[in-house]
């Protein structure tokens, strides 16, 4: 997928991350995540500088990557535009890691994808992102991993609107386990 926006610079990317992060703290009911995006939005402010931030912001609002609203009180607010939110997940999805636990619970997850022919780029996206995280592949559209990766899942199938076409299996036996954990290194 070839986009016509600008390259982006380490500054503006992190400018659209901490605005996503303020759409993450109006989207969370949990008082211990809002507390954590509220910590951290300040210690990556004060890590920028004041006139290359206001440059950086004057540039995304010109790729129409943000959008600003003048309110009654003369603050100025600025959000994310549907663009920027998307060029923004796209910097999440690509950072994406899943943390292991120190010990495996026994259980395979199991993601399995049928994405039509005429969709074939969503398809080989897909299949990317999954081994990029580090699922294997089982067979073409099938892939496991041996640790709790939902939310992950959950966020690529978000990205790509593509929920319809994926399924999640929490699976206690799979025929080949010996083989899937010598992959992962498992006891």
């Amino acid at each position: 997928m070839k986009n016509n926006l600008p390259r982006m610079g380490s500054l503006k990317k992190k400018v659209l991350l901490l605005l996503l992060a303020g759409l993450a703290f109006g989207l969370t009911r949990s008082y211990k995540k809002q507390k954590w995006i509220l910590k951290k939005i300040p210690e990556e402010l004060r890590k920028i500088n004041q006139q290359a931030l206001r440059r950086a912001i004057h540039s995304l609002y010109a790729s129409h990557l943000i959008e600003e609203k003048h309110n009654r009180d003369g603050t100025t607010t600025l959000t994310l535009s549907d663009n920027g939110k998307q060029k923004a997940l796209r910097f999440n999805i690509d950072k994406m890691e899943i943390i292991k636990p120190k010990h495996w619970d026994g259980k395979w997850r199991v993601v399995m994808f049928d994405v039509p022919e005429k969709l074939r780029r969503l398809r080989d996206s897909l299949r990317m992102h999954f081994k990029e995280i580090g699922l294997l592949e089982l067979q073409k559209s099938v892939f496991v991993y041996p640790y709790p990766c939902e939310k992950e899942i959950e966020f690529i199938l978000e990205f790509y609107n593509t929920r319809k076409h994926v399924r999640f299996i929490l699976a206690d036996k799979i025929d080949n386990e010996l083989h899937l954990q010598h992959k992962f290194n498992l006891p």
